[in-house]
């Protein structure tokens, strides 16, 4: 195992360890409204900080961007941190969210991992070495059509502006897949489909935070991450579709029609 996963597995245990015991008293904890349906907790900031400290022991120099904290050094070895992705379903006792953290080097993404404490599942990726769950390769689907397909994707909820264009695409692809997941989980979405559990996965307006890690998974799985256009530009804007090569082409046939100007660029 390479010594940066090595560090992140342990960073990102670290957190799950610190969420878990939060989920005693989640009425008791201080939340904060970011934006309208987007909070942060003590729980994000206290995981948070567990990550950067475990990083920084072992990589003083490396520099961090982490949802809560923002960005911090220049190096070009960058951290890319969500110590809680799915912060609405803990604070709701829903157990469906997770750790994540991506492994930047000269400008791509080399080591994932996607923890999630409840189900004690360890979804990690290293470039060029495949993508695993608790040591067991992962591969996507190879399933090739939508309608025998079952999706994620996620609400635009930060971005009412593209709620019409959403819901056209949700109700096209709806119309033609088994069924579509919602899990209020980006980061566990992308290792549900890297893990073969989902078909493929679509959303708007993502952070970096939300797909480094997941990305990679994908990618080492054997399946495709691109945004509307069927480029490599997502961390730019957040907006991707992913799947194995049949199905992420197909979705990404299927949502053209339905985008504003403004998605497709």
């Amino acid at each position: 195992m390479h010594p940066l996963l090595n560090i992140a597995i342990r960073a990102a245990r670290a957190a799950g360890n610190v969420i878990v015991r939060s989920m005693e008293h989640v009425e008791h904890l201080e939340i904060t409204t970011k934006g309208r349906n987007d909070f942060v907790s003590d729980v994000d900031r206290l995981a948070e900080q567990e990550i950067i400290s475990v990083i920084h022991k072992a990589y003083p120099e490396h520099a961090i961007l982490a949802e809560e904290s923002g960005e911090e050094g220049d190096n070009e070895t960058v951290w890319i941190i969500d110590p809680l992705d799915g912060t609405n379903n803990f604070l709701h006792g829903f157990p469906h969210f997770c750790v994540s953290i991506g492994i930047q080097v000269r400008g791509k993404i080399m080591h994932a991992v996607v923890y999630d404490p409840m189900r004690e599942e360890l979804f990690t990726a290293s470039r060029g070495a495949g993508a695993q769950l608790n040591d067991r390769r992962l591969r996507v689907s190879k399933r090739k059509t939508l309608d025998k397909s079952l999706l994620a994707t996620g609400f635009p909820f930060k971005y009412p502006e593209y709620t019409a264009a959403y819901h056209k695409t949700f109700q096209s692809l709806f119309s033609q897949v088994e069924d579509v997941r919602r899990g209020g989980s980006a980061a566990l979405d992308f290792a549900y489909v890297a893990a073969g559990r989902v078909d493929g996965y679509w959303e708007i307006g993502l952070a970096p935070w939300d797909l480094a890690a997941g990305v990679l998974l994908v990618e080492e799985a054997g399946g495709v991450v691109t945004d509307f256009t069927g480029s490599d530009n997502y961390l730019a804007h957040g907006n991707v579709v992913v799947g194995n090569l049949p199905i992420q082409q197909a979705i990404l046939e299927d949502l053209t029609p339905h985008l504003t100007d403004e998605l497709k660029k």
